[in-house]
């Protein structure tokens, strides 16, 4: 095995340095990669990790002259060279710094050290070759944000194919509960369902974005391209036209596929967050898709209201009198009661916080039935009751909340500067809008705002589905979350860029 690894980085590594753009659409293809785990010198590692580092080595070797020259201009006096600061520059430092901190928290622990490694250095040196080859990649493969897009819909296709498969056959499951057929829920090369959602629930946003701005590019296209084609007919098109018709069917399989993945692994969470994304994109898209969201949302809350069934469960879903809904309570309870005893300023530290939280830890509790009045007397003087209804629990990696996530692992700093990030996220992303509207003569560049819409789109799904669980904490989901905040920066870099020569 491990020579076949050893053979796979050599080629990728050639690969890099002939071409970089291609390398990158690679490893973003195959961000489940950190699944194929080894030790290099008894230190652990991922194949997505040596990856990473393989394409940062080889832009930072064939830009050093660059890098240097930039760096030291900073320092001369009277320069008069244009700088172009990073985006998110200081606030990725800041993080790196504050997570470093985290692990001196945790005492150093080689487990500290590489959750730092894995989920907040190595996506950081990735956000810097993503955002520099989208802005001018060495031999172009796509230009601009499409060089993440196109692998981020393989990706999300190869992912969901796989999932759609074990729902079908029940094969490649390892849990047997989930493999069951009355029990099933897809686990694709996870592992465990939830991460299904996790990891398509964002992209598919972003996927919605794009397919929007590829029809909308289409239909602002002159129509005597069109006139008179046929399916049959498609070779005749012009080049542009036909790429752009492929596209449109490739993204809309990745779509549905992904959607249908989520769905078959019982991700409620990673539904909802969609849901959301998907109504946050509606209401910006513009004025017929808004009113259409809104007709939509009317029609569904007034069937919700009409419904006692549907009504109940939305009730209990929303505050937490569901099964998962009072597991996730209890363990929010016992993440407060840790971080309150001392910890409220420096958290647990990396990687610590299933020791320092199991002095907190309820063994268990009583799960209440919502639609049982009597719940409460049946719990205090039924044996058999309380013995159905008793749910043992588990301590998790983490809280399962975002904050709580981030607040227990790298402290209140880190917390309050991860917010920081997404506000500015946000803001970019609707200080954008003018500069689109300006943009209408340029087709091409407008339809963007679409792709820009989708970005939005999918940082709420990471905000809604992070409300009950761990949305960044893995090396795929800590290195998605930069790649969207790359595609951001690169969006409103070259939208400044337009509007300097305009």
């Amino acid at each position: 095995m491990i020579y076949l690894i050893l053979i796979f980085v050599v080629l990728f590594f050639i690969l890099a340095w002939r071409r970089l753009d291609w390398a990158v659409a690679f490893l973003i293809a195959a961000l489940p990669a950190y699944l194929i785990r080894f030790n290099i010198f008894d230190l652990p590692s991922t194949l997505l990790e040596v990856m990473i580092w393989a394409v940062f080595l080889v832009w930072l070797i064939k830009n050093f002259s660059q890098i240097k020259n930039n760096f030291l201009e900073n320092f001369k006096k009277g320069s008069e060279k244009i700088k172009v600061r990073y985006p998110f520059d200081w606030e990725i430092v800041l993080m790196l710094l504050v997570a470093l901190v985290a692990v001196g928290v945790a005492g150093f622990s080689p487990a500290s050290l590489g959750i730092w490694k894995a989920y907040f250095f190595e996506p950081a040196l990735f956000f810097i070759v993503v955002l520099n080859v989208m802005k001018n990649p060495p031999a172009p493969l796509v230009r601009g944000v499409e060089l993440v897009l196109w692998p981020l819909a393989i990706s999300a296709l190869a992912v969901s194919l796989l999932a759609i498969y074990q729902k079908i056959t029940g094969q490649l499951i390892g849990n047997a509960l989930w493999a069951a057929e009355s029990t099933r829920r897809a686990v694709s090369f996870f592992g465990y369902p939830n991460a299904v959602g996790l990891y398509l629930g964002p992209i598919v946003m972003v996927m919605a974005g794009w397919l929007t701005s590829v029809i909308a590019r289409e239909r602002q296209r002159p129509k005597q391209s069109l006139v008179n084609s046929r399916v049959r007919e498609i070779a005749t098109l012009p080049s542009v036209a036909r790429n752009d018709m492929i596209a449109i069917i490739f993204i809309g399989l990745a779509i549905i596929a992904s959607v249908l993945s989520i769905y078959f692994a019982k991700s409620k969470g990673a539904l909802l967050g969609v849901a959301a994304g998907l109504i946050v994109f509606g209401l910006m898209a513009g004025k017929k898709i808004r009113l259409a969201t809104v007709a939509v949302i009317l029609i569904v809350a007034a069937s919700i209201l009409a419904l006692g069934p549907a009504r109940n469960l939305a009730l209990d879903t929303v505050t937490f009198k569901t099964l998962s809904g009072q597991i996730r309570l209890a363990g929010w309870q016992d993440s407060w009661n840790m971080l309150k005893d001392g910890r409220l300023i420096t958290g647990a530290g990396l990687a610590s916080y299933q020791a320092a939280v199991a002095p907190y830890h309820a063994e268990g509790l009583f799960i209440k039935d919502p639609q049982d009045p009597d719940a409460q007397r049946k719990l205090v003087f039924n044996a058999a009751y309380r013995e159905a209804h008793w749910q043992p629990l588990e301590i998790y990696l983490y809280p399962h909340n975002i904050l709580l996530n981030f607040w227990s692992e790298i402290g209140l700093a880190g917390l309050l500067l991860f917010v920081w990030v997404i506000l500015k996220y946000f803001w970019l992303g609707i200080s954008n809008f003018p500069s689109f509207a300006k943009a209408t003569e340029d087709k091409q560049f407008s339809t963007n705002k679409f792709i820009n819409i989708g970005l939005i789109g999918a940082m709420i799904v990471i905000i809604a589905h992070g409300v009950v669980d761990v949305p960044y904490f893995k090396n795929d989901l800590a290195v998605l979350f930069w790649l969207l905040v790359a595609m951001m920066s690169s969006i409103t870099i070259n939208l400044n860029i337009w509007k300097t020569k305009n």
